[in-house]
């Protein structure tokens, strides 16, 4: 199996984009799988690593990647040592992210030998989900848009009528603890604002109501940090979409980070197969 980290693509006046590779490699073309990690997310967390490697046995193509301003960089592509950059960050920027993803794949001749461009599947997780969806209505090149607990609304996120929303308004930057590494990590408000430039196509319903790939829906039941509710309000708004909850399931199937285990986390290789099972039948 070829697992390759940290490819580089480079970007005039842009933020380059880091992201890591895993296959068989056997000279038949495969089914391209990309994933999208969501807030405070990146790459390399928790178990996305065995993730990858669960993909790659299936016989799929598995690429992963950092959003250029998620707060990592090439030298420390793990946790946020460039916070300057994820106050920076917005939903139109992980979308550019992703089309040059896609593209890379397109125009990266070590892999040709290796891929199917014509079959492509789209997974996000929590915010990342969101952002597949759109992706995927806008590109006719995506067959599959598959969302692990994934959000179904980000206006709803910015809390237009609250204090906290106005005092962010007023002083041009807010900070959200991580709970993690305790990093206060900024916003600043561009990002509300272009937002409000490209509301009608960052609305996550107006995309999965005119989505032609298709679409999965898996969510934890027992999801505190995006409720079961999201993946039901995905599910109306397209009849032809499958959902999925797993039971007792949390916000990240069981994974955390670090993740030093071998093996994966019961509830995580139940999305990943009922993942694979989607997009081979």
């Amino acid at each position: 199996m070829v697992l390759e980290k940290n490819f580089v693509i480079t970007r005039s006046n842009e933020k380059p984009i880091l992201y890591d590779v895993s296959y068989i490699e056997d000279k038949s073309l495969k089914p391209i799988v990309v994933f999208c990690h969501g807030y405070k997310g990146f790459k390399d967390w928790g178990a996305w690593r065995l993730v990858a490697e669960s993909f790659a046995k299936e016989g799929f193509f598995f690429l992963k990647f950092n959003f250029s301003h998620n707060g990592g960089t090439i030298e420390q592509p793990i946790d946020f040592p460039d916070l300057k950059a994820f106050g920076q960050n917005n939903f139109s920027k992980e979308l550019i992210d992703l089309e040059n993803i896609i593209s890379e794949l397109s125009s990266n001749n070590e892999f040709e030998k290796e891929i199917d461009i014509k079959n492509i599947s789209l997974i996000g997780h929590s915010r990342g989900g969101g952002i597949v969806l759109i992706k995927a209505e806008e590109d006719p090149k995506i067959n599959n848009v598959i969302t692990w607990a994934g959000v179904c609304d980000f206006k709803v996120r910015f809390q237009e009528n609250s204090e906290t929303f106005k005092q962010w308004e007023k002083s041009g930057i807010t900070f959200v603890e991580n709970g993690r590494t305790k990093q206060q990590m900024p916003h600043d408000f561009q990002f509300y604002k272009d937002f409000k430039t490209n509301e009608n196509r960052l609305t996550i319903r107006r995309a999965v109501e005119n989505l032609n790939a298709n679409l999965l829906i898996i969510h934890g039941s027992e999801d505190t940090s995006v409720t079961v509710l999201e993946a039901q309000n995905l599910h109306q708004w397209n009849s032809k979409s499958t959902l999925e909850i797993i039971e007792n399931a949390d916000h990240v199937f069981g994974a955390s980070h670090p993740w030093c285990n071998s093996e994966l986390p019961p509830d995580l290789n139940k999305a990943i197969m009922q993942t694979v099972a989607f997009i081979k039948k």
